[in-house]
């Protein structure tokens, strides 16, 4: 008989409460694969998309016609969304006759802000769930084996003769929900914690990014006023 089907037939063996808490960690397992796969590709195309956009960035491009490209798509996400409503809110406050600099530069740096928590909110999202099934899933394993041992135990009090053939299954139903615990937390502690840091590499790249803009933006009104003057 393959290990397959004698997990299968383990399983099948369990109590109730046993198989419960087998296919919760199962459900948990296959819902925080799914989140990996999909928190992955997130943070690749928010990776790419800061390395692409940087490089028009400082590139020389005319912020107007930079502006005009971005502000026409239909999804704007990550170090685009900060620009636009940087440049948006920067545009607005230069039209309503401010000539503080410091005040156009705050409104602005203010504007990105309100965006880059909102694009920090978005490439965290599934995290929490993924630090909960790490925590909490071989709690609820341990929590199997436990209860599958204490009626292996009840069995063998039941019985004049037992031997260790006849208890082993029972022992072996109850390991396998320790054996699930580990198969889900081990999977979603290491996914969560790459990814953690994944996004306060982008946060910290943001970041960076509404300083440097704010600077140019305050360079910018500030030689216009000079020129005004």
């Amino acid at each position: 008989m393959s290990a397959e089907f004698s997990f299968l037939d383990l399983f099948l063996q369990a109590s109730l409460l046993v198989q419960s808490v087998i296919l919760i960690l199962l459900g948990f397992s296959v819902a925080c694969w799914t989140m990996i796969f999909q928190r992955s590709k997130v943070l690749r195309e928010a990776r790419l998309q800061l390395e692409t956009f940087e490089d028009k960035f400082w590139s020389g491009s005319d912020l107007n016609k930079l502006y005009g490209e971005v502000s026409t798509r239909n999804h704007i996400f990550g170090i685009e969304s900060l620009f636009v409503a940087g440049f948006k809110e920067f545009a607005r406050l230069r039209k309503s006759n401010i000539n503080s600099p410091s005040e156009i530069v705050d409104g602005t740096h203010r504007a990105m802000r309100v965006a880059l928590s909102r694009e920090v909110d978005s490439l965290e999202t599934n995290l929490t769930f993924m630090a909960t099934v790490g925590s909490i899933s071989p709690y609820i394993g341990l929590f199997g084996t436990v209860w599958g041992i204490m009626n292996s135990f009840i069995a063998i009090g039941a019985q004049e003769n037992a031997t260790l053939a006849s208890v082993a299954p029972g022992i072996a139903e109850a390991l396998i929900a320790t054996a699930m615990g580990l198969f889900a937390a081990i999977p979603a502690v290491m996914a969560f914690n790459r990814f953690s840091h994944n996004v306060e590499k982008l946060e910290n790249s943001y970041g960076n990014f509404m300083e440097e803009f704010s600077s140019i933006l305050q360079r910018q009104t500030a030689n216009e006023q000079q020129k005004q003057s």
